[in-house]
C-alpha cells in the first residue's frame, strides 16, 4: 500500500497503459482521478473499482483551462495532489512533406501541451504541501527516429527534455519528475498493426524479449517512479522496451550461421 492516503491523477487515464496504471495505484491503496475524452471506459473504470477511491472526469487535456480547472479541482477536493502521470497521447503516421500543420500541431497539443498544461497546474500545488511525484509518458520514439513518424518523434522527443529540465529544477523544491518510455504496447492506440498482415510477427522479432508488452507491466515502472521507492531518482529517462534500445540494431549474424557449417563464434 505504497500510496495509501495519496491522490494521483492520471490523463488518458480510461484505457491503455492510464487505465492500468490508475489500477495499479488504486490497488496500492491512491485516490485517483482518471483524465479521459472517453466517458464509457472511463465509468467502466470507475465501476469496476466499485467506486470507491476512484474518480473519473472528462477532460481534453489539450485545453489549459480545462486541465488547470480540473487539477485544482481535485486538489480542492482531496486537499493534497501527490502523483501526476501525464499520459495522453496520440500518434501520427507521416513523412514531414505529407503532414498537414494541423495535425503536426494536434500531435504537440496532445503529447507536449499537455504536458506541460498539467505540470503547470500541479506545480504550485505540490510545491506549497512540499512533496510530489510528476511521471510523464515518453517513448523510445522520443530516444530514437522511426520511419514515417516524424511528428510523434519530434513531440516525444521533447517530453523528454522537458523531463529532464523540470527533474532538476522542481528536485529541491521535493517533487520528482522522471518519464517512462514505453516500446511496443498492446493498447487500442497500436491495435491496427494485428490487421497489418506479417507486421505482428516482424515486430514481435524486433524485440528481444520477442513481444509486446501488456500496459500492466508500463504501470508497474511507472507506479515505481511515482513512489517513494524512487526517491533518488530525479530527471530519468526509462525504456521499458523488452531490451529494443538495448540492440545496435544489427542483424543476430548466429542465426544466418545456423545450418552452414560456419562456426558461430
Amino acid at each position: 500500500m505504497r500510496f495509501s492516503g495519496k491522490v494521483a491523477i492520471i490523463t488518458g487515464g480510461a484505457s491503455g497503459i492510464g487505465a492500468a496504471t490508475a489500477r495499479r495505484l488504486h490497488g496500492e491503496g491512491a485516490s485517483v482521478v482518471a483524465f479521459d475524452l472517453d466517458e464509457e471506459r472511463g465509468a467502466e473504470l470507475v465501476r469496476a473499482a466499485g467506486g470507491e477511491r476512484m474518480a473519473f472526469r472528462r477532460v481534453d487535456v489539450a485545453d489549459r483551462a480545462q486541465m488547470a480547472e480540473a487539477i485544482q479541482e481535485v486538489a480542492r477536493r482531496h486537499g493534497r495532489l501527490d502523483v501526476l502521470f501525464n499520459n495522453a497521447g496520440i500518434g501520427s503516421h507521416s513523412t514531414t512533406v505529407d503532414l498537414p500543420e494541423e495535425d503536426w500541431r494536434r500531435v504537440f497539443a496532445v503529447n507536449v501541451d499537455s504536458v506541460f498544461f498539467g505540470c503547470k497546474a500541479a506545480i504550485p500545488i505540490m510545491t506549497a504541501q512540499g512533496s510530489g511525484a510528476i511521471v510523464n509518458t515518453a517513448s523510445i520514439s522520443g530516444m530514437a527516429g522511426d520511419f514515417n513518424f516524424d511528428a510523434y518523434n519530434a513531440a516525444k522527443g521533447a517530453v523528454i527534455n522537458y523531463t529532464r529540465a523540470l527533474g532538476i529544477g522542481l528536485a529541491r523544491a521535493g517533487i520528482r519528475v522522471n518519464a517512462v518510455c514505453p516500446g511496443p504496447v498492446d493498447t487500442p492506440i497500436i491495435a491496427r498493426v494485428n490487421e497489418m498482415p506479417g507486421l505482428r510477427e516482424h515486430w514481435d522479432e524486433r524485440v528481444p524479449l520477442g513481444r509486446f508488452a501488456q500496459p500492466e507491466e508500463i504501470a508497474a515502472v511507472v507506479a515505481f517512479l511515482a513512489s517513494d521507492d524512487a526517491s533518488f531518482m530525479v530527471g530519468a529517462i526509462v525504456p521499458v522496451d523488452g531490451g529494443l534500445t538495448a540492440h545496435t540494431g544489427q542483424p543476430h549474424i548466429a542465426r544466418f550461421l545456423e545450418g552452414v557449417g560456419v562456426p558461430s563464434v
